[in-house]
């Protein structure tokens, strides 16, 4: 269905993204991996989804608080693949104090990793989709895009701006063959939540599970995570052609939370 589109994936490294590059590359498209992380680790990740997948598999480094990087990335992947067709919007980091408390650097590093990298990435590789008449763009937000939690500003901030950037980019891409949607996880068991489990572990005086169990049933319904390859196939999804009417769409995959 994806045979040899290029896809470029932020935040991929790892977690969410990692799934999301995964689950393209099964569908044949050719990825550009972008993050943080142990460089031996990333580049056994490349390596095993290229072979695996027998796709163009790249990495590049840059650092989504820099427009000038983000602007590289897009250049280089169409460079090398020939093409940005698929953008996935994923990079993400997290901060949780109350807005009193709330250091002002983290807050700009946050609102730059979390939403502005998206506007830079669009911005670049928008108008060669619009002049193919095809691409997708997804942009990772969360069940925060859509309501609040105490002691989350940056970040619900953010994820509510990437939901607005999703909006504004659908309506000025209906027509030309492009879609932008957002997918908003609930609770997804990946690095950036593993310390919101142990603080709610040690806050509890209870082990790690325990913890996470409690994380969940205060927001989560159906009291499991998303899964990584459950996130992964609604992207495939919103890229084939049966989604060709969705856009500007913020899709809930969170368990029945913001269902309450």
């Amino acid at each position: 269905m994806l045979k040899d589109k290029n896809a470029v994936v932020t935040g991929s490294t790892s977690g969410i993204g990692l799934g999301i590059a995964r689950a393209l590359a099964a569908q044949g498209c050719h990825v550009v991996l972008n993050g943080f992380g142990d460089p031996d680790a990333i580049e056994q990740n490349r390596a095993a989804l290229e072979r695996e997948c027998g796709v163009t598999v790249r990495y590049h480094g840059a650092d989504l608080r820099k427009p000038t990087e983000i602007r590289d990335l897009i250049e280089t992947a169409t460079r090398q693949l020939g093409g940005v067709d698929i953008l996935c919007n994923n990079a993400g980091i997290q901060h949780t104090a109350p807005i009193e408390q709330f250091p002002p650097e983290k807050w700009d590093a946050i609102i730059a990793v979390n939403l502005s990298h998206a506007f830079h990435t669009i911005h670049h590789a928008l108008p060669q989709m619009k002049q193919r008449g095809w691409g997708r763009i997804v942009n990772t937000a969360s069940a925060h895009g859509l309501v609040a939690s105490a002691n989350k500003a940056a970040y619900v901030a953010a994820k509510h701006g990437i939901v607005g950037l999703t909006k504004v980019v659908a309506l000025e891409t209906a027509g030309t063959g492009v879609t932008c949607n957002a997918i908003c996880p609930g609770w997804t068991r990946t690095e950036l939540v593993e310390p919101q489990i142990a603080a709610r572990a040690k806050q509890l005086g209870v082990g790690i599970e325990e913890g996470a169990r409690a994380l969940l049933a205060e927001k989560q319904p159906s009291q499991q995570f998303v899964t990584v390859e459950q996130l992964g196939q609604l992207v495939v999804f919103l890229c084939s052609d049966a989604a060709a009417q969705i856009t500007g769409a913020a899709i809930p995959i969170d368990g029945g939370w913001t269902a309450q």
